[in-house]
């Protein structure tokens, strides 16, 4: 499965009775009802591991491009309509800013290792708290409550998986608890926000900024008030698109097949 697709339902699974395994690349298992792939007696797997590294990368960029307002400058400097570049054309300050990580997995550590480079103050909300050792590694304070986090923060940061419990995580009150002077950024999944509470959020300047690799629907409706907000920037759901990244996802996808039909133990396989 690429992007989703194909849609895994009931009618295609009793059109395919031989199915033995579906592998899925990506990390997230959101598209997938996994009851009713078991009750077929078909197995998952996923390419969990593979895209952390690109996607933490991705997320340092969002937030650098963000708070340099890398887009609008890049758009000002090649304007026809340019004739010189306003002294007073600022962005905003990353090191020694506090950012804040929402899911402190695989992929929101990695960003904290790269966060740590640039002199980031680093907090995090989590399911559990990381060892000791791990914190200390990235200088990272745990935060049990998220609303601690998020008044503190002047970039959050979200890396969570898309569950139940995920589902619009971050809405109108979340949006209202953090500073207004901050950014979020999503490299999760589109539904962990409530996009209309963030639309009006950055209308109406109750934060300053966000940063999106992730939408719903994607791409967006071409009328949607999000394309047409000069401080939000949004890119095609990009976390691992490397070429490396890619390559490897498949082989990965193959092995698992492989493995699957041939009756041997599933690498990586979703339990």
């Amino acid at each position: 499965m690429w992007y989703h697709k194909p849609a895994i339902n009931e009618e295609l699974l009793q059109s395919l009775p031989n199915l033995k395994v579906v592998a899925s690349s990506g990390v997230g298992i959101d598209h997938l009802d996994l009851k009713l792939l078991s009750s077929y007696g078909v197995k998952v797997a996923n390419t969990p591991f593979i895209v952390s590294t690109d996607t933490a990368d991705l997320g340092m960029a969002l937030l650098l491009a963000s708070s340099r307002r890398l887009v609008e400058g890049h758009e000002m400097a090649v304007s026809p309509d340019t004739e010189y570049f306003p002294a007073d054309w600022l962005g905003v300050e990353v090191s020694g800013s506090t950012l804040g990580i929402v899911g402190m997995g695989t992929i929101g550590y990695k960003v904290a290792e790269r966060a740590k480079a640039f002199e980031m103050k680093i907090l995090y909300h989590n399911r559990n708290q990381r060892k000791k050792e791990e914190e200390s590694a990235v200088g990272a304070v745990y935060c049990k409550k998220i609303d601690d986090l998020l008044q503190q923060s002047d970039f959050v940061l979200l890396a969570v998986n898309l569950t139940p419990q995920t589902r619009k995580l971050i809405g109108k009150r979340e949006l209202e608890l953090m500073k207004p002077t901050a950014t979020l950024i999503n490299i999760s999944r589109g539904l962990v926000v409530d996009q209309d509470a963030l639309v009006e959020a950055l209308q109406n300047k109750v934060i300053r900024a966000a940063a999106l690799d992730v939408t719903y629907p994607e791409p967006l409706p071409r009328d949607h008030p999000l394309l047409k907000l000069k401080n939000v920037i949004i890119t095609p759901h990009i976390g691992s698109a490397t070429k490396k990244t890619r390559w490897v996802m498949m082989e990965e996808m193959v092995e698992s097949i492989e493995a699957g039909l041939a009756g041997l133990p599933i690498p990586r396989e979703v339990l």
